[in-house]
């Protein structure tokens, strides 16, 4: 009976402390005033709306605000900063704005407390193991969703590798065949889907809205980790400050880029002999062993028994 007593008021604790931390998220971040009264005006004769829409984001709507909010207080500035371009490496993929990963960070926050709690309670561990539990679970659940857009960025920054060699030689051939620079890369965007023609049909719509080709070139360094694409972008910056020729710059950045995939591929045949040693000791030997000397040191048993 007092180990259930315990275990309830520790539970009503971490309800306590929840509430709490709703009410100041809420209170920090809450409209008040005019801006409250503006902002239901709006959402009652927004073109469109209904009454079920209106009652869900009530409803709705509060809570997911106070989930971003602690999201947003409980994230370092700096981590923010990183998170954005994190997404930039990713693609800024459209489902996962800046806003839903504060939300699902502190969703994920309170959800993993909670199933640290519980999982510690059922299986009875003492209070300072349940506190490491809880507060460890709580940790992961708040990072998950930075893990995972490092995890996707790192997989498109990948893929736009492997792509980046054959979409310089389709770019190269087309400068040479007479297209302008602009119209190569439009080719090369349509010719090639994947990661790297998504980042070039970006790239032709800033140059399409105004921007500098030069600008453009530097935003695309900065969208990507593949050292490559950002020598190919500064190199085509430079040549066109300096008026050498594109199609010159293109020509020798492909030949280098072929060497340096000939490098890698040597690189990686080179790697082979050391991966297969430790699935070879600690895999194949042993059952080699078993199959090879396991007759022979069952009759030599035999024969000691006898």
């Amino acid at each position: 009976m007092p180990t259930i007593l315990f275990f309830t008021g520790l539970g009503a604790v971490f309800l306590a402390i929840v509430v709490a931390v709703f009410t100041v998220v809420s209170a920090s971040v809450g409209r008040t005033g005019v801006a409250k009264a503006l902002a239901s005006i709006d959402a009652v004769y927004a073109p469109g709306g209904t009454a079920d829409d209106n009652l869900r984001e009530r409803a709705v709507g509060p809570a997911v605000e106070r989930v971003s909010a602690l999201g947003r207080i409980l994230t370092p500035q700096g981590a923010v900063t990183k998170l954005q371009k994190w997404l930039d490496y990713a693609g800024n993929p459209a489902a996962w704005p800046p806003e839903r990963l504060m939300e699902m960070q502190g969703l994920g926050l309170l959800v993993f407390a909670a199933v640290g709690l519980v999982a510690s309670l059922s299986l009875g561990v003492p209070v300072l193991a349940l506190v490491v539990v809880t507060v460890l679970a709580a940790a992961f659940g708040f990072w998950l969703p930075f893990i995972l857009v490092l995890n996707l960025g790192l997989r498109r920054q990948q893929e736009i590798r492997r792509q980046l060699p054959d979409a310089l030689d389709l770019l190269t051939l087309s400068v040479e065949a007479g297209l302008g620079f602009d119209a190569a890369i439009s080719q090369v965007a349509q010719q090639m889907p994947g990661a790297l023609s998504r980042e070039f049909s970006r790239l032709l719509h800033e140059m399409q809205m105004g921007q500098r080709r030069a600008d453009a070139m530097r935003a695309l360094a900065g969208r990507t980790t593949v050292i490559e694409l950002r020598t190919l972008a500064t190199s085509v910056v430079q040549a066109a400050e300096l008026g050498v020729p594109i199609a010159d710059v293109l020509r020798e950045q492909s030949r280098e880029m072929r060497i340096k995939r000939r490098q890698t591929a040597e690189e990686a045949a080179a790697k082979v002999p050391v991966k297969v040693l430790f699935p070879l000791v600690f895999c194949l030997l042993p059952a080699l062993f078993i199959v090879i000397l396991g007759p022979g040191v069952m009759n030599i048993m035999a024969a000691f028994s006898r």
